[in-house]
């Protein structure tokens, strides 16, 4: 008998290595590689060779008719999709443990079973009895799904091929284990043969197949990215765990658009739809607080309204913190970097935590100046406008470019009651006739930092008299003043003097505000 050979591959990415190692040097993942037999799929009986045949050829020309799709009955999940599941597709789902993917799906699975489809719910993780006491307390015990816990591939197939369902769920795709292969379940090995399988079984039968995948702490999907490949479309169910608000975003859609998503409120009777998630971010929000900014930013085709919150504190350390929640921390060491070499704003001795609230996170450039507005607003201690909103990318320069999309998000805002908007100057003209809003044009950065300045005179003398005034004038709060042209002394100012003029004087880089 021959003798077998071994390998090792990362369980982390996928990658295959001759030798075992502390750390993958393909993704860089450490203790994640683990010893499999070299033929980890065992192979079949040899097919006898075969010659190739010739494959039909066709133009690019010609129509072909829309895929078939079934509603799922939830508006907000067939957002996502495109406008519900494609028939013959498969779609991996994956989220935080807890985070209620078993929730959404048992909740689809119901809405779906009550409008006639067939509809089979898997679970490797969970007895029969456990999932029917969700189906109870969720209200869904009357809904005609047909349940089975199994994690067997061989035995999952022999069943759906005597039910012929239009919809399959399989909770999860890590607990799934095949006799084709030898490595044990949850290994690369496996979970790559099994969603293959299940792959093939959804192009032959025309049902829909989605697969539930574990997470990283990372949050990325667990298992080799070759199965984020042979899927139709990636989703991810994120949310703060200890928070109601639950946001369900795709990220590969080949049946509709990417980056779309939908939100949902977790209660005690499961996910409850939002219709309308601005009014949700922007609920109990304070007003009157300096670092507040509402930022209208685009999710996929949905123009969403969300309040971004910052503090600027002084720092007791050599190296202050800069912590983001929802947002990247490198977009915001960008913003104060242009905001200290372009616009003479202080942060080296304060700690800056900035945070996106009702748990979404925010991946546009969009949200620059917004980002920008609550910063030097938590600094200089000033409100900005709470009727107002903001949206524009923020160059190395210091210029505001113009984003995507801005009839959509100034509708928005109009809708929801805002007086008032801060956007690039080249969408200011276009986008302000015929609306009710009065939109505001800002072609520097420089600009906003002189508008925050001259707020300091509509503050009065409340907003920095008594142990305000002396925190205001200290070192951890500095506002150093507008740039000028040449970066140095005060020569050359922008435009933003003015501001300057109108909220105090400037002596030896400390913003002293008039009393």
């Amino acid at each position: 008998m021959a003798k077998s050979r071994t390998q090792f591959v990362c369980q982390s990415c996928g990658a295959v290595t001759n030798r075992w190692s502390g750390k993958c040097e393909a993704c860089g993942a450490w203790n994640t590689i683990v010893e499999e037999a070299d033929d980890g799929v065992l192979a079949g009986p040899k097919a006898s060779p075969r010659k190739g045949r010739n494959i039909p050829l066709a133009s690019l020309s010609g129509s072909e008719p829309q895929a078939p799709r079934i509603e799922s009955g939830i508006a907000e999940l067939d957002r996502v999709t495109g406008g519900g599941f494609v028939r013959g597709s498969a779609i991996l789902i994956g989220g935080d443990p807890g985070i209620g993917k078993s929730t959404l799906l048992l909740q689809t699975a119901a809405a779906l079973a009550r409008t006639g489809e067939k509809v089979v719910y898997v679970s490797g993780e969970e007895a029969t009895a456990q999932v029917r006491l969700r189906a109870e307390r969720l209200g869904l015990a009357g809904a005609p799904v047909a349940l089975a816990a199994e994690t067997s591939v061989e035995d999952i197939l022999a069943t759906l091929a005597g039910e012929k369902p239009a919809l399959v769920v399989i909770d999860s795709i890590q607990t799934l284990w095949t006799a084709a292969a030898e490595s044990a379940p949850g290994t690369v090995t496996q979970v790559r043969a099994c969603a293959h399988a299940m792959i093939r079984y959804a192009k032959q039968s025309g049902a829909t197949v989605v697969l539930v995948g574990h997470v990283t702490k990372d949050g990325q999907i667990a298992g080799p990215r070759v199965v984020e490949h042979m899927v139709d479309a990636v989703m991810s169910f994120e949310g703060d765990g200890s928070g109601p608000f639950r946001v369900l975003r795709t990220t590969k859609n080949r049946f509709g658009p990417t980056d779309e998503i939908g939100v949902f409120e977790m209660t005690g009777l499961g996910l409850r739809e939002v219709p309308n998630p601005s009014e949700l971010f922007l609920g109990d929000r304070d007003q009157s607080s300096p670092g507040t900014v509402v930022f209208a930013g685009m999710e996929g085709t949905r123009p969403l309204l969300v309040e971004i919150q910052a503090l600027v504190a002084p720092s007791p350390l050599s190296m202050p913190r800069r912590t983001t929640v929802g947002w990247d921390g490198n977009r915001l060491a960008m913003i104060l970097a242009v905001l200290e070499a372009r616009c003479g704003v202080r942060f080296g001795s304060n700690d800056v935590y900035l945070n996106v609230a009702g748990g979404l996170r925010i991946v546009e450039p969009g949200a620059d100046l917004a980002v920008a507005a609550a910063l030097v607003s938590s600094l200089s201690g000033v409100a900005l406008p709470p009727d107002c909103v903001y949206f524009g990318e923020v160059s190395l320069t210091g210029r505001i470019r113009p984003v995507g999309h801005a009839a959509s998000r100034l509708k928005e805002a109009e809708k929801l009651g805002f007086q008032s908007a801060v956007v690039p100057e080249a969408v200011a003209g276009e986008e302000a006739r015929g609306r009710s809003i009065a939109v505001r044009g800002t072609a520097a950065l420089a600009d906003l930092v002189a508008d925050v300045a001259g707020g300091h005179r509509a503050e009065g003398a409340r907003a920095v008299s008594g142990p305000d005034r002396d925190r205001f004038r200290s070192g951890g709060r500095q506002i150093a003043g507008p740039a000028t042209r040449t970066g140095t002394g005060r020569a050359g100012l922008t435009r933003a003097e003015a501001g300057r003029e109108a909220a105090g004087r400037w002596d030896d880089g400390d913003w002293e505000p008039e009393m």
